[in-house]
C-alpha cells in the first residue's frame, strides 16, 4: 500500500487550546505524525511526497472566499499592532445574526469568526501550507483508488470538522471531503465516506448534505455529551436530492468494541446497498480506550477487527488520517487497522 505525506506538514504547530476553561497545550501536534510515519515504515509502505493540491480538487469542496482567507490570515494577522503569535477569533457569528442580515466583515479579526466555528483552529504561519500538503496527500490517495489500488494519507492537520467554508476541531481543509469529491471527478458514480473517528463528522455532512451520489456514513460518541455538540444525531438524513445519504451511528460514551464494531458492520451494510464503487475512509483513533479525548473505549483487537470488516467491502480505498493523540499508542492502533484492512 501506498502511502502520502509531505515533511512541511510538520511546519503546523499550533498552540492555543481551551479545554474545560483553561488554556491546555493543543492536541494535534506534529509529533502524531512522526509516530504515525515510523507506522507506515514498520507496516513496510511506500512513503511518497505528493504533488502539490490541485487547486480544482480544493475548490471543488471549499468556497474561493474561504481559501484566499486562510492562505492569507498569517500575513496579515502580522500586521496587526500588538497581535498574538497564533491568528484567533473573538467573535463568532451567531444564527440569529446570520438570519436578520449578517455579513461578511471587511476587517480580519471579523473575518476570523466568520470563517470559523470554534477555537480549537489558531492559525499560524506555517498553517496553510501544512494543511494544502495534507489535502494534496488526500487527492494522491484518491488517485491511486481511482487506479483501483487502496492508499493512506497521513493526513495532518486533520480535516472532517471543516466546513466547506469554516474551520473547526483542529481542522482547516476538509481532506477526506476533498477525496470523495476527487473519487467523483475520476469517474466513480457512487462514493461512501465511512467515518470512525470518535467524533462526529460535521464538516463532512456539510459538504454532501444534499448530495445523492455520496453516501455520509459516521459511528461516533453522542453528541449530546461528546464534541461536536451540534450535530451527529441519528435523525440527520440529508438534505433535497441528498435526502437518505447521510447515516449517523451515534454511540454512547464507553460503549467499547461490540457495540462499536456492530455500528461499524450497519455503516458497511448501508454502503453495500448504496452500491458504492470507490470508498473513503476518516480514520481517528480517538476512540481508543486509552486516549485522553476517550469516548468509545475501543481496543488495539477492537481496531485490526474493524479495518479487516472495512477491507472485506474489497472496494478502491483512499484511507485519510483524522484524529487519535496517544502519542505511545496511535502508530500501534495504525498498524493493526491497516494489518485488518490489507488481510479483511
Amino acid at each position: 500500500m501506498l502511502a502520502f505525506w509531505n515533511q512541511v506538514q510538520l511546519r503546523h504547530a499550533p498552540r492555543f487550546f481551551l479545554l474545560r476553561g483553561q488554556v491546555r497545550p493543543h492536541f494535534e501536534v506534529p509529533a502524531r505524525a512522526e509516530v504515525l510515519l515510523a507506522a507506515c515504515r514498520e507496516q513496510g509502505l511506500t512513503i511518497t511526497t505528493p504533488p502539490d493540491a490541485d487547486p480544482a480538487a480544493l475548490y471543488a469542496v471549499h468556497a474561493t472566499a474561504y481559501l484566499d482567507f486562510l492562505r492569507q490570515a498569517a500575513t496579515a494577522w502580522a500586521t496587526l499592532p500588538d497581535a498574538g503569535e497564533e491568528v484567533l477569533p473573538n467573535a463568532f457569528p451567531s444564527p440569529e445574526a446570520l438570519a436578520s442580515g449578517g455579513r461578511l466583515p471587511a476587517g480580519l479579526v471579523g473575518q476570523i469568526g466568520w470563517y470559523g466555528t470554534d477555537l480549537a483552529c489558531p492559525i499560524g504561519p506555517h498553517t496553510w501550507e501544512a494543511a494544502a500538503a495534507a489535502a494534496a496527500g488526500a487527492i494522491a490517495a484518491a488517485d491511486a483508488a481511482a487506479s483501483g489500488d487502496s492508499a493512506y494519507a497521513l493526513a495532518r492537520p486533520p480535516g472532517h470538522h471543516a466546513y466547506a467554508a469554516r474551520s473547526g476541531g483542529h481542522c482547516y481543509l476538509n481532506n477526506a471531503a476533498i477525496a470523495a469529491e476527487r473519487l467523483r471527478a475520476k469517474g466513480a458514480a457512487r462514493v461512501a465516506v465511512l467515518d470512525i473517528d470518535s467524533h462526529h463528522g460535521n464538516g463532512t455532512q456539510g459538504v454532501f448534505w444534499q448530495r445523492p451520489d455520496v453516501l455520509f456514513v459516521s459511528v461516533h460518541g453522542d453528541p449530546n455529551r461528546y464534541y461536536p455538540w451540534y450535530t451527529g444525531h441519528a435523525d440527520e438524513r440529508g438534505g433535497g436530492a441528498g435526502e437518505g445519504g447521510n447515516l449517523n451511528l451515534p454511540l454512547p460514551l464507553g460503549t467499547g468494541d461490540d457495540g462499536w464494531l456492530a455500528a461499524i458492520d450497519a455503516g458497511i451494510a448501508a454502503i453495500r446497498r448504496f452500491g458504492a464503487e470507490a470508498l473513503v475512509v476518516s480514520l481517528g483513533f480517538d476512540a481508543s480506550r486509552d486516549e485522553p479525548l476517550n469516548a468509545l473505549t475501543v481496543s488495539a483487537d477492537g481496531f485490526a477487527r474493524a479495518g479487516a470488516a472495512i477491507g472485506a467491502l474489497r472496494l478502491p480505498t483512499a484511507i485519510v488520517q483524522e484524529g487519535g493523540y496517544n502519542l505511545a499508542l496511535i502508530g500501534t492502533l495504525l498498524g493493526r487497522f491497516l494489518g485488518g484492512f490489507g488481510g479483511g
